[in-house]
């Protein structure tokens, strides 16, 4: 039986991680500039990195926020698209749930796309892995990701500071979004739910302050696992 070695694990969960800097780095930054320019203060800016650290549910609050959007249905939005975290923490459970309360707290406050991704996979390869083993390389992968989305976001809103008016960077936002979905598109089911979600979209385009995007968030989430479970029915013998 081999000994425990969680900082072995930690800095092979940071070298795992790193080249998902070339994706957070540029991200951040544009987060910070297109924050700026829709009239947050840095400051602010700052604050909605820290605390929330969820990109696709900051840019959502910050384009319903520039609609004058009520504080609730910014909130219930950004909680909407980020419900994919909850499915990301059940997941994990079997693996870090028997950790102490404090470290549960750090993980599900460094929960993030790229953390999860590479955890789950780490832990189905090496089911022997102790539980601070775990721990260790999940906050590894963070280890390079966090301090580097706060540092990008800060120069990001500092740039968006000297952007003259005249230069709107409104266009930003809906290719960042595209940008993000397109190579997420990898099965049948997402490309089913995020049908979905389009026409529902378009369909419930009427409601006020973009409310329709919840509508389209359930619809599309539902859809999906339709057509996985239907998937799924068909490949048993």
């Amino acid at each position: 039986m081999t000994s425990s070695n969680p900082k072995r694990h930690f800095f092979r969960g940071t070298r795992d991680a790193l080249p998902f800097v070339l994706v957070i780095v540029p991200f951040a930054a544009l987060f910070g500039v297109v924050a700026t320019e829709a009239g947050l203060n840095v400051a602010e800016v700052m604050g909605f990195s820290v605390l929330v650290i969820a990109g696709a549910a900051q840019f959502t609050a910050v384009q319903l926020m520039t609609e004058n959007a009520p504080t609730f249905i910014v909130i219930l939005t950004a909680l909407a698209v980020n419900l994919r975290m909850a499915m990301y923490s059940a997941s994990l459970t079997p693996y870090l749930g028997g950790a102490p309360v404090w470290r549960r707290a750090i993980v599900a406050y460094l929960m993030v796309d790229q953390a999860y991704a590479l955890s789950q996979i780490k832990f189905e390869l090496e089911p022997e892995l102790s539980l601070t083993e775990r721990f260790a390389y999940y906050v590894g992968t963070v280890a390079p990701l966090a301090p580097l989305w706060y540092i990008a976001t800060y120069l990001g809103a500092v740039a968006g500071t000297q952007i003259p008016p005249a230069l709107a960077l409104d266009f930003a936002l809906p290719i960042t979004f595209l940008a993000m979905i397109a190579p997420a598109l990898r099965t049948l089911a997402h490309v089913a739910a995020a049908t979905t979600s389009v026409v529902l979209a378009l369909l419930m385009a009427w409601l006020p302050y973009g409310s329709g995007l919840l509508v389209a968030a359930l619809g599309a989430m539902i859809v999906g696992a339709q057509v996985e479970l239907f998937l799924a029915r068909k490949v048993q013998p």
